[in-house]
């Protein structure tokens, strides 16, 4: 049986640019132009996830792309969308999140020298650290990646192993 394809959050949307309603999605993804994107996804009053058909995009820098929206033509039809969160399904999130990010560490299965501790089903991007969020024997557990920590990633088979401080996982399962 093949797993239920998830959505993934990777941005907000954040300003509004232009006479005719493009929108500033700024994102996790990496340097990408999202060029071919055809829909991202956005939650309604109800917390279903609505897609938004995309007839352009462009780069405003590393973190940022322009927007155009299929029905949005003015800049007071795209004011209503902003600081929603946009989402992508699994497989557009996959064909764009760019290697090197930290978000395309999602689904990852974090190693603690032998011991498996569970897959990385958040990341939050830290200034000096990214943390992964996992459940490790049914608790939330977050993972600090950074110099010290960090020992090996592996993109082939999606691991990551690492040397955790002494006593961390007590803190969260003890």
């Amino acid at each position: 049986m093949k797993p239920q394809l998830q959505n993934i959050s990777i941005g907000k949307l954040t300003g509004v640019f232009g006479l005719k309603g493009e929108l500033v999605l700024r994102h996790a993804l990496g340097n990408t132009g999202l060029e071919g994107l055809e829909k991202i996804l956005i939650k309604d009053k109800a917390g279903s996830l609505i897609p938004w058909f995309v007839t352009t995009t462009r780069v405003k820098n590393d973190e940022e792309v322009y927007l155009k929206l299929e029905d949005i033509s003015t800049p007071e039809a795209a004011k209503p969308l902003l600081q929603k969160e946009v989402w992508l399904s699994e497989d557009d999130f996959k064909k764009y999140a760019n290697r090197t990010a930290p978000i395309s560490l999602l689904g990852y299965t974090v190693k603690d020298d032998k011991q498996v501790l569970g897959k990385i089903l958040e990341v939050i991007e830290q200034p000096h650290q990214v943390l992964c969020r996992l459940l490790v024997h049914g608790k939330e557990v977050y993972i600090p990646l950074h110099e010290e920590s960090l020992k090996k990633v592996d993109h082939k088979y999606k691991n990551i192993t690492v040397r955790l401080p002494e006593g961390l996982l007590d803190i969260y399962l003890g």
